[in-house]
């Protein structure tokens, strides 16, 4: 069988789980997206990493990108961010086909890249200056942006000199300087302690939540707690080839607080996306 009908069927298997929001509007737009890389060492092989990707996010929503490692989350991410190009179907912002790098994408990776020569003010200020911003503004917004994410005191302060929490801070002040509609996090907090993650995690979601308009965020992430506490809405992904396998309401008040992890309703859900990974990871096992 090939791997894009093991895909399809596997997708369609599970289309019963999909729900959309009522008077959503469409913000992002996947339709059967499709990447290929070429195969290491030769040159007529390529490895399929998506495949029949749908998806689609609606404005204002927080969702998250949780699948097997390997299957594509991160190349769908990339792709959306105009970083990566893709082979087949489409990706569509605010109806507009995705070409390249779009000024209303912002994107936060694991990694801060901060400039070690610049302080965290200076840092902020990069897009903003990039983007022919004046000075005087560009110091006004970068101020305003690390007050909202808690770094105020530290603005003078150098990376080597900021710990990797406030470091990652920096990087999400930097992104929210520009102002963009759409927000991408790959994986933004994997390297950071469980304490630190968990309060980053809640700080996310106050800056979100505490915006005139909710930004539209697609958040890559390996960890189902991290989905849960953070979402609107969990798509799991297929193995690669990837796809879209189940979507899935968290049906979760707000706002979050830490001790809902705890909760009976949190439990409920981490054991139903635990056990579709857990069934999506052991496909075509039963053969071996």
């Amino acid at each position: 069988m090939s791997g894009s009908v093991l895909v399809q069927q596997r997708a369609t298997a599970a289309g019963s789980a999909i729900r959309v929001p009522k008077h959503a509007t469409p913000k992002i737009v996947a339709r059967k997206v499709s990447k290929l890389y070429p195969t290491p060492g030769s040159r007529k092989d390529f490895t399929t990493v998506l495949d029949g990707f749908d998806l689609t996010i609606h404005d204002g929503e927080f969702l998250s990108l949780l699948g097997p490692s390997g299957c594509g989350k991160s190349t769908f991410l990339n792709i959306l961010a105009g970083l990566d190009s893709y082979n087949g179907g489409s990706v569509r912002l605010d109806g507009e086909q995705v070409t390249g790098v779009n000024k209303n994408v912002g994107v936060v990776f694991q990694g801060y890249a901060l400039f070690p020569w610049l302080t965290a003010q200076k840092n902020v200020e990069v897009g903003l200056k990039i983007r022919g911003v004046g000075k005087a503004e560009r110091r006004e917004r970068a101020a305003e942006v690390l007050k909202t994410v808690g770094l105020s005191a530290a603005a003078d302060r150098l990376p080597h000199q900021l710990s990797g929490g406030m470091r990652q801070r920096a990087a999400i002040a930097r992104v929210l300087a520009y102002d963009p509609e759409v927000l991408v996090f790959d994986e933004p907090f994997a390297a950071l302690d469980a304490q630190t993650r968990e309060f980053l995690q809640g700080e996310l979601l106050r800056i979100w939540e505490s915006g005139e308009k909710k930004k539209t965020i697609l958040f890559v992430t390996h960890s189902i707690d991290e989905a849960i506490f953070l979402s609107d809405r969990i798509a799991v992904m297929t193995k690669a080839p990837g796809a879209v396998k189940t979507l899935l309401d968290v049906e979760l008040d707000r706002p979050r607080t830490q001790s809902l992890r705890s909760s009976e309703e949190f439990a409920h859900i981490r054991a139903r996306v635990a056990g579709i990974l857990a069934e999506e990871v052991n496909v075509g096992n039963d053969a071996a």
